[in-house]
């Protein structure tokens, strides 16, 4: 474990994170007295628990899912004239 200064860690940051990332820890040190410690990250694993699909069968879509509030929908867009069972006409 390397100990540098602070004017050398703000010089050389970029070296020193490279290193930290191929698992060096680095300490350091104002006038002397260590005050921080520069270390690798350890890898965390892929939460794999939420994933597409993880709740499949316990969702059903309706059939009519794609034209739900169409008659709705119609009647802001055309005005109020449109009612329901008047699609398609």
């Amino acid at each position: 474990m390397e100990t540098v200064n602070v004017h050398e860690a703000k010089t050389h940051l970029s070296r020193l994170l490279d290193r930290a990332a191929k698992g060096e820890t680095i300490t350091i040190a104002k006038a002397g007295k260590p005050i921080a410690k520069l270390v690798p990250i350890e890898e965390t694993p892929i939460d794999t628990s939420r994933r597409f699909g993880f709740m499949r069968g316990q969702i059903k879509v309706p059939d009519d899912f794609d034209t739900m509030g169409q008659a709705e929908i119609e009647a802001m867009i055309y005005g109020e004239g449109v009612h329901e069972g008047d699609e398609g006409q």
